[in-house]
């Protein structure tokens, strides 16, 4: 497919996240790849439509081979669009939670969004015009490890634990590197306002914000999830939208939001607060 017309200034590469990872930012959304000690590598979530090539030149500009695998945070349009055409063409799997499943195999589509959640925001007004799925990965698709198992249950991500975190989507899933606290968190939470096109595509001044609130489908799930991952105590917080974040004043601001989380995350409005 053609790309879509992104501004060259809007395609950002995203370097020295953490050891071994590092990003590229699409308009408004992050894409990662994490590389092993083996000289693999894998791709976390897959962007916009018609990002497949920008992807790709990012990947042959960087890595000498494609990803082991492709892993998906959630299944939301802005994570997932790419992930069939690269995987195909790289002829890897890719991973999901099994709650994610129903939107990522053609048989469901997402709850509508709650334009109302976000004020004057243009991401919110423009959300009711954003796809929704369902879309079908066919067999490509795999199920993420259950909770409980062995970090090395996902052969193709070693050394990260596999963190269910609902709320956002009833399979989102984050991912947690013990050995340097480094943490990826879809969008379990943000480190821009998700609302605001303006901060979200422009200004992407890093500061800690709850999951994007028209699209959150369950936020007393998402508030449990956000107080489990400030337990982790993370010292790098790598975000599906915004700026990754590193250093002694992460946690203790994760900490914060994961304690104000009613009165500074949740709308006063949500459809599906409890």
């Amino acid at each position: 497919m053609d790309d879509l017309q992104i501004p060259k200034e809007q395609v950002i590469p995203l370097n020295d996240v953490a050891d071994g990872v590092r990003g590229l930012r699409l308009i408004f959304v992050n894409v990662f790849a994490i590389t092993h000690l083996d000289d693999s590598w894998t791709l976390i979530d897959a962007a916009l439509p018609f990002t497949a090539s920008l992807i790709r030149n990012w990947v042959e500009k960087n890595f000498n081979r494609p990803p082991n695998a492709i892993v998906l945070t959630h299944g939301h349009f802005d994570h997932v669009s790419a992930a069939g055409e690269l995987a195909h063409e790289w002829n890897v799997p890719i991973f999901a939670h099994v709650m994610e499943f129903p939107y990522l195999t053609g048989v469901a589509e997402y709850p509508a969004p709650n334009v109302d959640v976000g004020g004057a925001g243009l991401m919110s007004l423009f959300s009711p015009f954003y796809p929704r799925g369902p879309v079908n990965l066919g067999d490509r698709l795999r199920e993420l490890p259950a909770e409980g198992s062995a970090v090395s249950a996902l052969a193709q991500l070693p050394g990260w634990q596999v963190l269910h975190t609902p709320g956002h989507t009833p399979g989102h899933v984050s991912f947690f590197r013990p050995e340097d606290r480094a943490l990826l968190v879809g969008d379990a939470f943000c480190t821009t306002k998700p609302e605001s096109f303006f901060e979200v595509a422009l200004v992407q001044q890093p500061e800690l914000h709850g999951p994007p609130s028209y699209f959150t489908s369950d936020w007393e799930q998402a508030g449990r999830s956000l107080r489990r991952l400030s337990e982790l105590d993370p010292r790098i917080v790598i975000p599906g939208h915004g700026r990754p974040l590193a250093g002694d004043s992460v946690a203790e601001a994760l900490q914060r939001l994961a304690a104000e989380f009613g009165p500074l995350a949740v709308p006063e409005n949500p459809e599906n607060a409890a």
